[in-house]
This record gives C-alpha cells, sequence and structure tokens, in this order.
C-alpha cells in the first residue's frame, strides 16, 4: 500500500508499506480521504519535539472497514463508513477514569507518537470509530477532526447563548471554533494579523473581526462590548503576546481557554487571575465531541466545507505539504482522497 512518510524534518514521501494486519479488538480501514493538519507541518519542519521519526502521518481520517476481528462494542460490519477518532489513551489513568481521555498520561495521538493513517489502509481499535451519516462525503468526514477540536475548546470555556466570546487567530480551530459559538448563540470576536484571513471570516457571516496588526485589540473590544469585554477567550494561536492579552479582553469572572501550543513560555501576572477571579483552562485534542462534529456537518449547522481549500491525490501529499509550509496563506484545510 502507499502511504506518506516523514522519514526525517524536510523529507517526505510516499512510500511503500505492508498492508496491517489487525488484532483483536481492531479493525481495517480502507482510508478514504485524510486531513492535512498543521501539526503535520509541525512534523514536517520538525518543530514539534513529540513526533518520533520515521513517521506515516495524518489522523484526520475517513473510511471504509473491510475486515474487523474480536471484540466489536459498537458492532460494526465490514462495508461501514467510519472516521477514527486519532487519540489513543490508556484507560486507567486518572483523566481516563473521569472520562477526560484527551488528557491521559500515556496518550499516543496518530501522525505524532506512532504512525498515522494518511496510507491506504489503517488498523485501529474498533472502539475509537464512529459511524458516518448516511450520504455523507469523504472529504465531509475528514472535515470532522478538525472541528472537533474547535468543539472542545468551546465547551471547556462553557461558552453559551448570550455571551460575547473572542477567538485569536483566523486558522481552522479559530474559525470553527467562532462559527461553533454563533452556532450556540454567543457573539463570536475573531482577531488576527492577516486581512485576507479577516476577510474569510467575515464572508462566513462572523461580523466582529480585529486585525491586531492595525488595531488596538483592547480598545476594539471595549468598543464592541461596551466596555464589558468578553466573557470568554480562546486563544488558537500560541502566540505569547495573544496569550498574554487574553487576561486583558476578558471580563471580571470570564473564562480564558489556551488551546494553541506556544514555543516558549509566556510570563503572566497571576494578580489578574486573582483580581477578576478567573477561570483559566487549557483545551487539548478532543474527547467525545465526533458525534457532534459529523451532525454538524451533515446538517450544514456551520459552513465548515468552506473551509477546504482542495482536494488533492495521496502522489500529491508530499508536494503539498512542502507549499504549504511555504505557503501557508494560500491554504486553509487540504483533503487528501484515495
Amino acid at each position: 500500500m502507499k502511504a506518506v512518510m516523514i522519514e526525517k524534518p524536510w523529507d517526505i514521501k510516499n512510500v511503500e508499506r505492508d498492508i496491517p494486519e489487525i488484532k483483536d479488538g481492531e479493525a481495517l480501514i480502507k482510508v478514504k480521504a485524510a486531513g492535512i493538519c498543521g501539526s503535520d507541518i509541525g512534523a514536517f519542519r520538525g518543530s514539534n519535539n513529540l513526533v518520533s521519526y520515521p513517521r506515516v502521518i495524518g489522523h484526520e481520517i475517513a473510511g471504509e472497514i473491510v475486515a474487523i476481528k474480536g471484540d466489536n462494542p459498537k458492532n460494526f460490519a465490514v462495508g461501514d463508513s467510519v472516521v477514527v477518532d486519532p487519540y489513543l489513551y490508556c484507560g486507567h489513568c486518572y483523566a481516563c477514569s473521569i472520562g477526560r481521555t484527551n488528557c491521559c498520561e500515556d496518550l499516543h495521538v496518530l501522525g505524532v507518537h506512532v504512525d498515522g493513517g494518511m496510507a491506504e489502509y489503517y488498523a485501529h481499535p474498533s472502539s475509537m470509530l464512529i459511524k458516518m451519516p448516511e450520504g455523507m462525503s469523504w472529504e465531509m468526514a475528514a472535515m470532522a477532526e478538525p472541528l472537533t477540536i474547535s468543539l472542545h475548546g468551546v465547551h471547556r470555556g462553557k461558552i453559551a447563548k448570550g455571551e460575547t466570546a473572542l477567538f485569536y487567530g483566523a486558522g481552522p480551530i479559530g474559525i470553527l471554533a467562532a462559527l461553533v459559538a454563533k452556532y450556540y448563540g454567543a457573539t463570536p470576536i475573531v482577531v488576527d494579523l492577516v486581512q485576507e484571513r479577516l476577510d474569510f471570516v467575515k464572508s462566513l457571516g462572523i461580523e466582529n473581526v480585529i486585525n491586531s496588526a492595525t488595531e488596538d485589540v483592547v480598545a476594539r473590544v471595549k468598543e464592541i462590548t461596551g466596555g464589558k469585554m468578553v466573557q470568554c477567550v480562546m486563544e488558537a494561536t500560541g502566540a505569547n503576546a495573544c496569550i498574554r492579552q487574553a487576561l486583558d479582553v476578558v471580563c471580571n469572572a470570564g473564562r480564558v481557554v489556551y488551546t494553541g501550543w506556544p514555543k516558549k513560555t509566556t510570563e503572566l501576572p497571576t494578580d489578574v487571575f486573582t483580581k477578576k477571579e478567573l477561570d483559566i483552562r487549557g483545551a487539548r485534542t478532543s474527547a467525545g465531541e465526533f458525534e457532534e462534529a459529523l451532525e454538524i456537518i451533515n446538517g450544514n449547522k456551520i459552513p465548515v466545507m468552506a473551509l477546504l481549500t482542495k482536494c488533492i491525490s495521496v502522489e500529491e501529499a508530499p508536494e503539498t505539504v512542502v507549499d504549504i509550509e511555504k505557503n501557508p496563506g494560500n491554504y486553509m484545510k487540504v483533503v487528501v482522497k484515495f
């Protein structure tokens, strides 16, 4: 079978590998679509220190079950169309015991710690597959995983109807989170440095955008909210300046959710945590959000597919990863079709 592998940083290629043999409790999936994620670009650059090499990338996966073996708690059958929950957890640490499996002490993420699914076939625990709605396209299904990340951040922030929430970053995660907040009945504000990205956000129906390169973010938030500031901030860039500024735009008794991965430590005035009595929360990957993501996409409840830049073949995947790294502004989401 063909697979997309990063041998070492800056070295990505298509390789031939054996089709995996499934173990008890696993299903063999004929992969139909796999999204390219920012974490795949980080793996290519060598900037994600969690990645070990060589590594088959890909964790945004949809496909068809072609074989299944042993324990099958969800009663899947050969021929079922499924998406893959790519976050392998131990099931017995404290985080797993309270249902927060994304925080597992021994979490293994596809394409990062273990080989991913940007390949013609992939073996995965059948308990971690989610059945696709009838009639959903493969590229739509491949968009579910990034939406789960955004949903998880919104859930961690407990963003609710009638609130105003600010999102740092007009990339896929920030945009999808803002669209989810709007769908939930909140008023989103999106902040970014790139005006073209903000124009795209406005075209999706989000009225309030702020260009942090040309505008005073804190002053604009005061203007938009009538001085009340925002009830929740979701930081999705990992930029130290945004991590710090989140504390200035959130209101007293508000919530701040950090989902971006900073490259270096950010110094924070912890007295502001106390003064404002803030809830400071992390948001990593997702846990239990796939069903809602598929429902939102299938029901066209937010314009998820507007973020799909293009679909490509597996033969085009290596050169596309290289180009995304060089020209990130030209891409939002790319899906590899098999």
